[in-house]
């Protein structure tokens, strides 16, 4: 090659047709029956404790397939023992209560400090609502809605949807006899929202 004003020191190990690299061909496992020559593609058990496996090809593996009985061999009690542990994943169980026997009210030997009446036996006394002091026009609303000073926050708010749907002059056929009525319910609900008892 003609040295040239762009001439590269790497230019000469460029090529511009490489060549491929030899292909390895990948090991492939024969079947495990003796006498077939064919590629072992599935994996089958030799015995039941399934530990042990063979590869073969698909043909001998379907062969196996259907000859392949789990339970040959085993008594029919030890079937029924088996299908029974295989409603718990084959893990140990007991009775229930079993593991508690010895144990005084379910916790043996372990105190248990239940504060917050977890198990119902301390259950603490639930806190009355504190009284509350009203004034002369706040009782009054609450005479006007038929209710007790200590009703709270839903029944206020109910007892008034339901006065308002009885006095409306709507519900009665546009008679406006109770009105009045309706007007006292709407101002005795304002006093009481006013005065911080309604949210």
């Amino acid at each position: 090659m003609a040295k040239t004003g762009s001439y590269s020191r790497f230019a000469e190990s460029l090529r511009i047709k490489k060549t491929a690299a030899p292909q390895t061909k990948k090991a492939t496992r024969t079947c495990g029956i003796k006498g077939c020559e064919a590629e072992a593609t599935c994996r089958v058990p030799k015995s039941r404790d399934l530990s042990d496996y063979v590869w073969v090809c698909q043909k001998h593996a379907r062969e196996h397939n259907e000859k392949w009985d789990y339970f040959k061999g085993m008594s029919d009690e030890d079937i029924a023992r088996f299908q029974e542990e295989a409603l718990t994943g084959h893990r140990p169980t007991w009775p229930l209560g079993k593991r508690a026997a010895g144990m005084s009210g379910g916790q043996g030997s372990y105190h248990v400090e239940d504060d917050f009446a977890v198990f119902n036996e301390n259950e603490p006394e639930k806190p009355r609502r504190p009284e509350r002091v009203l004034t002369g026009l706040q009782r009054q609303a609450f005479d006007t809605l038929g209710l007790e000073s200590s009703a709270t926050l839903n029944e206020i708010k109910a007892r008034y949807k339901e006065l308002v749907k009885r006095f409306h002059p709507d519900a009665n056929g546009g008679d406006r006899g109770t009105e009045e009525r309706l007007k006292q319910v709407i101002k005795a609900y304002s006093v009481l929202r006013a005065s911080g008892l309604i949210g």
